[in-house]
């Protein structure tokens, strides 16, 4: 399944430890989420939500002017988008109390980079899983629920491999995305020796999305640095 569109999600993160919430918003911020927020508060925490309407919320329990589970109750009486739990609270009784008050899941600190972006996805595929759009370059489209490209009304059918790299250039649509960072997204944890194989992939991917793939518009070489996906709108 891409997530590429689950990456446009509004995010707001709400902790009063200053080097937690930097950390937290890099992690999000480098996977590929482009409109995240913060809050140190309560009271920041409600006037950026009548600002930016989140889609997803972080919340951790202690904070300076109230705490986690009363501000979850309060988000709730408006809307109801997924909201996380990140939090120094690892008692049974805080757990019973956060998934009582509506939360979707609740990690304790410290916790693992890898296993709290997995959490994230999990919930934001459970509760946006209709929402999977056809992506829209110059002269195709990409349908990755299908992994098909679609282009002159013909439907053509895509890798395994080139899959994963459009997903990972989608995850990232507009920006450079180096040749390293795609050559894991295809091959693991040990990218090194892929960079020739990557090439022949990147020709044929053209070759499906392309118009002219001798003159891409759409996946563009950025010279020594990588590839950038070019989507309408972007």
């Amino acid at each position: 399944m891409n997530d590429g569109y689950l990456l446009h999600k509004r995010i707001l993160l709400v902790d009063d430890e200053p080097e937690l919430l930097h950390m937290v918003f890099t992690i999000l911020t480098e996977y590929g989420f482009q409109n995240v927020k913060t809050a140190k508060s309560v009271k920041q925490a409600l006037e950026e939500i009548e600002k930016s309407r989140p889609e997803l919320a972080i919340l951790d329990v202690m904070l300076p002017d109230g705490n986690g589970f009363d501000l979850l109750k309060q988000l709730k009486k408006n809307d109801d988008y997924p909201v996380l739990f990140l939090t120094a609270r690892g008692e049974d009784d805080d757990k019973f109390k956060g998934f009582g008050v509506g939360a979707d899941d609740y990690i304790i600190k410290p916790f693992l980079p890898r296993e709290f972006m997995f959490r994230v996805m999990a919930i934001l595929r459970r509760s946006y899983k209709d929402e999977n759009p056809l992506v829209q370059l110059r002269d195709s489209r990409i349908d990755f629920s299908r992994a098909e490209v679609i282009k002159n009304d013909k439907h053509i059918p895509l890798t395994a491999k080139e899959y994963e790299l459009l997903s990972a250039l989608y995850r990232h649509a507009g920006r450079i995305v180096t040749i390293d960072a795609l050559c894991e997204a295809a091959w693991g944890d040990n990218p090194f020796g892929y960079e020739n194989s990557l090439m022949a992939h990147i020709r044929r991917i053209r070759e499906k999305i392309e118009l002219n793939p001798s003159q891409p518009v759409s996946l563009v070489t950025v010279r020594g640095l990588g590839y950038k996906l070019m989507t309408e709108g972007k």
